[in-house]
């Protein structure tokens, strides 16, 4: 809860990614408040009061999950909305006469993301949750101990410079409408 809230506000990108390991968290303990409770909300060196928020925040999450039928896999109908907006912002600037960099930031990892897509098992719905998941799927990669390519740890690292760049223009866009 508490890095998910300073992580929406610093870097939308970092925030998705970490909701999706918050989601597999929350999977690795099958739902059960209890177990979250032992192994999660435990490690937490908060005050009682802080804890209980993040208890509820936890509650919270695991309510909608079930409540939207993705105990195995998916996302939270939430952070799916989220990827679209930061997509909305995206193809906007893709449009914008004075985005030349962005737009040459985005060229540089089109073709990476076109053979990432035709590649996966997933089709994506935009280039934008193609690039996270396939950041994602080399943290869940390095996770398991498994050896990632020397082309794919590229292809993630162009993935990476291009959505921060993302996330910056996305922050900004959300300072100006404070």
């Amino acid at each position: 809860m508490i890095i998910a809230h300073k992580k929406k506000d610093e870097n939308i990108i970092e925030y998705i990614l970490y909701m999706w390991q918050v989601e597999d968290l929350a999977r690795a303990y099958n739902l059960d408040m209890d177990e979250i409770g032992k192994n999660v909300i435990s490690q937490y060196d908060q005050p009682e009061e802080v804890i209980q928020q993040i208890k509820e925040w936890w509650e919270n999450l695991v309510a909608m999950m079930k409540a939207e039928k993705i105990e195995k896999s998916g996302h939270l109908q939430v952070i799916t909305n989220t990827v679209n907006d930061v997509n909305r912002l995206h193809l906007e600037l893709l449009n914008k006469p004075n985005e030349a960099a962005y737009q040459h930031a985005y060229n540089s990892v089109a073709g990476l993301l076109k053979e990432f897509d035709n590649r996966s098992n997933n089709k994506f719905k935009n280039d934008i949750e193609a690039a996270i998941t396939a950041i994602y799927s080399a943290f869940l990669l390095k996770l398991q101990g498994k050896e990632i390519s020397e082309g794919t740890a590229d292809a993630v690292q162009r993935f990476s410079k291009f959505l921060a760049l993302l996330a910056a223009k996305y922050k900004e866009e959300m300072e100006m409408k404070e």
